[in-house]
């Protein structure tokens, strides 16, 4: 089963893997972060090691994940993706954080 998945990325991902706007992602099985994300980069190869740390798979320090108004940066990279974004009422957003004093 598939499931397309709206994305939101930051300008500067959005340069790299020249789309404009919104992407949507077809997802394959459980959409979770971690099959959204391999999607994802499988479909925008400049993306690789942008979003997650090549070897790890890790998400990269400056690098957030948001959906239905909550931060969902530290929640298990194997836990669903909330039913709005599955349904498509909500995008799934990744967010460039910004350090600073």
């Amino acid at each position: 089963m598939s499931t397309a998945i709206r994305v939101e990325l930051p300008a500067h991902l959005r340069t790299l893997a020249r789309v404009k706007g919104e992407v949507t992602i077809q997802v394959e099985g459980t959409p979770t972060q971690r099959t959204l994300l391999d999607a994802l980069e499988a479909a925008y190869p400049p993306l690789l090691g942008t979003i997650r740390d090549h070897t790890t798979l890790q998400r990269r320090p400056f690098i957030r994940f948001f959906a239905c108004q909550e931060d969902l940066s530290f929640e298990s990279i194997d836990t669903p993706l909330p039913g709005p974004v599955l349904t498509g009422h909500e995008p799934f957003l990744v967010i460039g954080a910004i350090a600073g004093g």
